[in-house]
């Protein structure tokens, strides 16, 4: 059981706690206006919005792949324009990461140490590869919102 006590705290850290990189989404996230959360760089560029709802989207999906659904990634891969640049639009969108949060948090709590060696079958990838995958892409994605956001508030991001 050691092994998903860490997995919970390598998620949660990265999320609101104290993550070896010093940074986290939260913290990220809540220092930023709808505006700035909907300002694209370049059109070819996701905004700090888009891939907020990409990476909710993804951590919905393998919640549900790990409880034993089959999906199939869409062709858009969880990256859709916002149709909704209000302020509270922007509110619910973090709502709905600290929604995701706590659903990883209670799916990691009665997830089973010998249940980390199961298989996806629609991938071929264990429960344990999904697991650091997630986390993985959320580090991956912070960066790039980090990138983001320094562009237009370089004094909201340290380092």
């Amino acid at each position: 059981m050691k092994e998903v006590k860490r997995i919970k705290k390598l998620m949660k850290d990265l999320y609101n706690g104290a993550p070896w990189l010093e940074i986290t989404i939260e913290n990220t996230l809540l220092n930023l206006t709808a505006a700035q959360a909907a300002f694209k760089l370049n059109p070819a560029i996701n905004s700090v919005w888009e891939i907020t709802n990409h990476m909710i989207w993804w951590r919905l999906n393998i919640i549900e792949r790990l409880s034993g659904k089959i999906i199939t990634t869409p062709e858009h891969n969880y990256f859709l324009p916002v149709t909704d640049d209000s302020e509270s639009a922007w509110v619910n969108t973090l709502s709905r990461f600290e929604q995701s949060q706590q659903e990883w948090m209670l799916f990691l709590e009665k997830l089973k140490r010998d249940h980390l060696n199961k298989v996806y079958a629609a991938n071929g990838m264990s429960f344990y590869d999904h697991l650091q995958g997630i986390i993985q892409h959320d580090a991956y994605h912070l960066g790039q919102i980090v990138l983001l956001v320094k562009h237009f508030t370089p004094a909201v991001i340290p380092g």
